[in-house]
């Protein structure tokens, strides 16, 4: 008779739940409508309409398709440095490769230098009125005038099939150049011309100069006029270079020959052919004993610095030869200036070492010195377990006038101690972060080649969130050593990557989503570009999918995208399809919208399980913990509880929760414990903006904290 009631007993339970899970919805309960329910699916959950049909060039998974193609460029360049009149003078010949399947009746050039030319500068065209009071620094920093640069192009001829060079029609419009074919190339045609041409070199921007106390230094960047890109998304990518959005870029190789004063060190992009006619042999020698230890080792020191000794020549000038295979972009820098210390890093698998050098001024130490090309080897490191092991023979740090800027295989960097050689923990801080994010570019956009023109979030989201655990990683690396003092516990304080770190931005009413494009984004650029997306992926890896189902979703996207030209449908898809799950409501309200999570615990009760259900096998209570969803994105639930006996568990839920009812959700579960606190999304990982109502506790609880004055 026991067993018979026992089993009764346990079949109404049954039943009884059943039940309740079955329960009809009388009403769809979506977070956010606008106009009347009966207007659409206006589910968290719904597909995306933003991203278009897949086809044969990028297919429904997000990989490229089996017709998928890209246009290639290579380049023929002959430069020389006047270090008289600050100017650039240049020669190139370009080779293009019409892989796309259309005739191309003219070619589009990038004239990026011309973001600073009077003529020509839609940028100078936009500024506004000045203010009616301007500060000193204003005048010093930010400057009044506008400085007359821009290219003068003395010559652009196509080379025929002889050989012969052939006058052609070209037009330039403003950031931009059309050269006029005389016939269509046609689909699978190759075809070279010729441009001449020179600019005088700026103090600032991406590329500049600046006066050190042992002489000028220059860095060079979107110094040469380079091909734009026609793709099956845009055709031709012409949106004008404002300053702001970045590159988009053709990959091709490069033999670029540089000429510069005989007391210049210089690198560049790519392999130097010619070490033996611009390095002394004992520089030779101290290189290739660098490339055998990660610690760096000195080529050349502060007191070799504008040494004779240290030139293979005493006059004139010399001429540095690169060769680059498979890259989008060439840079490079040239000083008397330089102290320059270098070392390798070994991946461990059988394959090439990378050469890892660091350029300097005297003024640059001691911190340079220090961390620089450590950094470097960090990011080489993490950024090769997380991405893809880095494909290029060399990684090399420019200090500078340029803040923070990057190209295949070279940066430029800005941060510097005080005159006097002392700095602040945040001032290392400032070049360990910035060393790490721009060497990061080199795999984010430079491998793998999105548009930056447009996404700024693919370029700079992407490689922000990567660059967290770079940070960490030195932190940890170094921790108990001179090289990292700064924290006990060997943590790195990084400005972005944790949700916590976005909650400010989150309410801020002036946002506009992630999928802006660059050039319209007109307030906190960095957190909408930078910071945001690198808080969302945080999220993603650490909170959501979980890191090893991330890791594994992120390194296909890069394996599959690695020197191709990725669109962000291609991001989200990959992503989907390698993680194994739909994250259609996370990329609409954290990519497209400017939604914001403000969950709320707003109730927990307790029932005797016997009054429930007659039993208490499964528990003498029963719990509901309900929480609201006061914001209008939607996002897992994590719930803390804590039992009378100090023991705890972590209830995490899925998003999915939401997938019937967008606004609220009840959690039930059975316990032979009482319950006393509930805390709600205690690790702060989705970006709570209200964190005020994630707490309950129970009455006899709260009465003691009133009591002691114990209450959080």
């Amino acid at each position: 008779m026991k067993a018979l009631l026992s089993t009764i007993l346990k079949t109404t339970a049954t039943l009884a739940l059943a039940t309740l899970i079955a329960l009809p919805v009388t009403a769809q309960n979506w977070r956010n409508i606008d106009g009347d329910i009966k207007s659409g699916n206006h589910s968290m959950f719904r597909p995306l309409d933003d991203w278009p049909a897949p086809n044969d060039y990028r297919t429904g998974s997000g990989a490229p398709g089996h017709r998928y193609w890209q246009q290639r460029a290579d380049y023929v360049i002959e430069a020389t440095l006047d270090t008289v009149d600050h100017r650039i003078i240049g020669s190139e010949r370009i080779t293009y490769h019409n892989n796309s399947p259309d005739a191309l009746g003219f070619l589009w050039v990038q004239l990026d230098q011309n973001v600073r030319s009077i003529e020509h500068s839609r940028s100078y065209q936009m500024q506004g009125a000045l203010p009616e009071t301007i500060s000193p620094a204003f005048r010093r920093f930010v400057g009044v005038g506008q400085f007359d640069g821009g290219y003068d192009i003395s010559r652009v001829q196509l080379v025929g099939d002889s050989g012969e060079l052939v006058d052609t029609a070209w037009r330039i419009n403003n950031t931009i150049m059309r050269v006029n074919l005389p016939e269509p190339l046609q689909s699978g045609e190759v075809m070279s011309f010729e441009i001449d041409w020179s600019y005088r070199i700026p103090d600032t921007g991406r590329g500049g100069k600046e006066l050190m106390d042992d002489g000028w230094l220059y860095e060079m960047a979107q110094w040469f006029p380079r091909m734009s890109v026609y793709d099956d998304v845009n055709g031709w990518q012409t949106e004008q270079f404002l300053g702001r959005g970045e590159f988009y870029l053709n990959f091709g190789d490069y033999d670029v020959k540089l000429t510069v004063p005989w007391d210049h060190v210089l690198d560049a992009t790519g392999t130097l052919q010619n070490r033996e006619d611009v390095l002394t042999s004992e520089q030779i020698r101290r290189l290739d004993a660098a490339y055998t230890s990660e610690e760096p080792v000195y080529i050349i020191s502060a007191d070799e610095v504008k040494d004779p000794a240290t030139r293979p020549t005493n006059d004139g000038m010399l001429t540095w030869h690169f060769i680059a295979e498979d890259v989008r972009d060439f840079a490079w820098a040239s000083s008397k200036t330089f102290v320059w210390d270098a070392a390798g890093y070994d991946y461990g698998d059988g394959g090439q070492i990378v050469k890892v050098h660091s350029f300097y001024p005297k003024e640059g130490s001691p911190l340079w010195d220090k961390v620089s090309t450590r950094a470097s080897i960090v990011t080489l490191e993490t950024y090769g377990e997380m991405s893809l092991r880095y494909p290029y023979p060399k990684s090399t740090n420019f200090n500078g006038p340029v803040g923070g800027m990057e190209y295949p295989m070279i940066i430029f960097c800005g941060a510097r101690p005080r005159p006097d050689g002392t700095y602040t923990a945040g001032v290392e801080r400032a070049l360990i972060g910035v060393t790490i994010h721009e060497v990061g570019h080199n795999w984010i956009p430079m491998i793998i080649a999105s548009d930056e023109r447009k996404w700024t979030w693919m370029d700079e989201g992407l490689n922000t969130f990567l660059q967290y655990y770079a940070e960490q990683r030195y932190a940890q690396k170094f921790n108990g050593t001179d090289v990292w003092t700064q924290t006990d516990d060997g943590t790195y304080p990084s400005r972005r990557g944790p949700a916590p770190l976005i909650v400010p931005y989150m309410k801020d009413p002036a946002q506009v989503p992630i999928m802006t494009e660059s050039d319209l984004i007109q307030n906190n650029f960095g957190n909408n570009g930078y910071a945001k997306p690198a808080a969302g992926l945080y999220m993603l890896r650490e909170h959501i999918l979980g890191p090893e189902i991330f890791d594994e979703a992120f390194r296909e996207y890069s394996e599959r995208w690695a020197f191709k030209h990725p669109q962000p449908a291609d991001f989200f898809r990959t992503m989907e399809e390698a993680a194994g799950e739909n994250l259609n409501w996370f990329w609409r309200s954290w990519f497209y919208t400017t939604y914001a999570n403000d969950q709320a615990l707003t109730d927990v009760t307790e029932q005797v399980s016997e009054e429930l259900l007659g039993t208490d096998e499964n528990g003498a209570f029963y719990y509901r913990i309900k929480v609201d969803n006061e914001g209008q994105q939607i996002m897992p639930i994590h719930l803390r509880v804590t039992y009378q006996d100090g023991t705890d568990e972590m209830i995490q839920l899925p998003a999915d929760v939401w997938r019937s009812n967008e606004i609220t959700f009840t959690k039930g579960f059975f316990s032979d414990k009482k319950v006393i606190k509930v805390e709600l999304d205690p690790l702060e990982a989705f970006a709570d903006i209200d964190p005020t109502d994630n707490e309950w506790s129970a009455p006899e609880v709260e009465q003691e904290q009133k009591e002691t004055g114990s209450g959080g």
